[in-house]
């Protein structure tokens, strides 16, 4: 998890060639007093101290001071944490720069934090404002580490460390919004959320699909469930369906990805299931990647079972995404394909109105996006949220036709960029502009071209993103730009020498659901500030740059648990959780 470069601090993260660009909305931030990977700051104090030290012994001999000079070295190398040792900044007294008060909290307990739209009691169920405007710990969540989470504006879903789901809302209760455990015993690791309904996935390879209601859990129909008694069994305590599609031998489910009536499944095989998953409606944008399949011709059977995509068979798939009414999927050699509803060119072709939607899964031209034959670009990641599409691409620089080799001195360089598609009205695209639709994608440019200098190779390094989530109108994208001046990896967090991924916003923002405070809307990914600690603002203190915490070792509650933080942003509501 931890990189092996050489630190940069995280405001420099592109300091070769180019940096991210701050719009004029963007917060004041402090900037971090941190040196570079050279050294700068140690190799300072370290001149510092030999001048003290031969001003303070004055007559004594050059051996003298070159043998102290040479202890001190020695003991500043002795006192850095090892590597299984974590440094426990919750017992630090000394004052912490703003930039460290993350790592405090985190180490000390990790939480939820949630901002939006509030009207469903979903970011502060015991809350009446309708809004959150930054973001906000979700107390019945402190201590606990969360093996997923899901919100909409509606209702949140969440799985506990054990496997248990967590839900609240008013869509869950319309009399009890708080946190509620629903589904247990199944050892969930991962969901989505239809309009109406969850689906689950166990760690044994199961789906599980049940109402997000309460009221539907407690009168639908509730399955008979073995236990570990032998010869026991027993009604659950919920409403619930397990879905049971026709896997091979050894085949399993391991991701699943949904919209607001379908979901994409994805097997150890790199097969893709698709599956009706709302109770009110049936998909009819050509999102399951069937063709010809609707309502009225579904085969027989139940509405919600799982069909294979034929259309790719014998294509090893890695990765699915989904967004609310269009699906894409990307094979293990880099090929991208979608399919679904294309209103707003969220498949990444050309918008035809006469057919606003494709039922069949179909490449997306990556090469053609880059021009002059001296790339070869392979999609590394995908991401999909709403009516927008994103996708990560690796583009290696080759001899183009008639170049010489031996003159390009670029040759084989990586250049990591970021493409979208889809609806931009609110700025989510990223790209700048506020567009209705493109249907073509388009560089993100903030996001693409990135580098860092990398001490262990003395050279340059393309800075990808480690993650990106997209909800309904909004996006966030976490930067991958995390390094430290050790040469080898590690497992703890250090308080003088870390800081945390770099977490960007951006898109819609009228339930203030990018946590600027402020009701507009951003078209180009920004920075928001950290959270006050305990919620209250010190006008005295420094504003600290909201970073997500990369792989550590902290507490939750007496035990010492590896953990790490993620951002979820659903429909018009936004999320930072701690992950085992």
């Amino acid at each position: 998890m931890w990189s092996t470069r050489a630190r940069q601090p995280a405001t420099n993260i592109a300091t070769i060639l180019r940096r991210l660009p701050r719009t004029t909305t963007r917060p004041t931030v402090v900037p971090w007093r941190r040196c570079y990977a050279n050294n700068s700051q140690r190799g300072s104090e370290q001149s510092r101290s030999s001048h003290w030290l031969r001003t303070s012994l004055g007559l004594a001999g050059t051996g003298a001071a070159a043998f102290l000079a040479y202890t001190y070295a020695t003991t500043d190398k002795a006192e850095t944490p090892s590597d299984s040792k974590v440094k426990d900044l919750s017992q630090v007294t000394d004052p912490l720069g703003s930039e460290y008060v993350q790592h405090k909290r985190s180490l000390k307990s990790p939480g939820v934090y949630v901002w939006g739209a509030n009207s469903h009691r979903v970011a502060d169920p015991g809350s009446k404002e309708k809004t959150i405007k930054t973001p906000r710990r979700l107390s019945y969540f402190d201590g606990q580490v969360l093996r997923d989470l899901k919100l909409s504006d509606k209702s949140g879903a969440a799985i506990a460390e054990n496997g248990d789901l967590i839900q609240w809302g008013k869509g869950y209760s319309e009399s009890d919004y708080k946190p509620t455990k629903t589904l247990t015993g199944k050892n969930l690791t991962s969901l989505c959320m239809s309009s109406d309904r969850i689906l689950a996935l166990s760690s044994d390879g199961n789906v599980y699909s049940l109402p997000i209601a309460r009221d539907d859990q407690c009168g639908g129909r509730k399955p008979n469930e073995k236990s570990w008694v032998p010869f026991w069994s027993g009604t659950a305590n919920v409403s619930y369906r397990a879905l049971q599609p026709s896997l091979k031998l050894g085949e399993k489910f391991t991701s699943i990805k949904g919209g607001l009536e379908h979901a994409l499944l994805l097997t150890n095989y790199g097969r893709v299931f698709s599956v009706a998953s709302s109770t009110e409606s049936y998909p009819s944008f050509g999102q399951l990647g069937v063709p010809g399949l609707t309502w009225a011709t579904r085969p027989k059977g139940p509405v919600d079972m799982c069909h294979e995509i034929q259309a790719l068979k014998g294509i090893k798939i890695t990765q699915i995404a989904a967004g609310d009414y269009h699906s894409a999927v990307l094979s293990k050699d880099g090929s991208l394909f979608t399919f679904g509803d294309n209103s707003f060119g969220q498949l990444g072709m050309e918008f035809d109105s006469s057919i606003p939607y494709c039922d069949a899964p179909t490449p997306v031209p990556i090469r053609s996006l880059y021009k002059g034959n001296i790339w070869f670009p392979k999609v590394t990641g995908i991401a999909a949220g709403g009516a927008n599409s994103f996708f990560t691409v690796d583009a290696q620089r080759i001899v183009g036709p008639g170049e010489n080799p031996s003159a390009v001195r670029d040759l084989d360089r990586i250049t990591a960029d970021t493409w979208t598609c889809g609806r931009g009205i609110w700025g989510a695209l990223g790209t700048g502009k506020w567009t209705h639709m493109q249907d073509a994608p388009t560089k993100v440019r903030s996001l693409s071209g990135l580098f860092e200098y990398e001490e262990r190779s003395k050279g340059l390094t393309p800075i990808r993103l480690r993650d990106i989530s997209v909800g309904t109108t909004h996006v966030s994208a976490i930067m991958n730009n995390n390094t430290h001046v050790d040469t080898k990896p590690s497992s703890s967090l250090d308080d003088t020498k870390d800081v945390g991924f770099d977490v960007l916003w951006w898109g819609g923002n009228e339930h203030f659901q990018l946590g600027t405070g402020k009701r507009s809307n951003q078209s180009k990914p920004t920075y928001i500030h950290a959270p006050a600690e305990g919620g209250k603002e010190d006008a005295n203190s420094e504003e600290a740059r909201l970073q997500i915490m990369p792989r550590h070792k902290g507490k939750a509650g007496s035990r010492t648990v590896s953990m790490e933080q993620r951002v979820e942003c659903g429909r018009h509501i936004s999320a930072i959780y701690s992950t085992v």
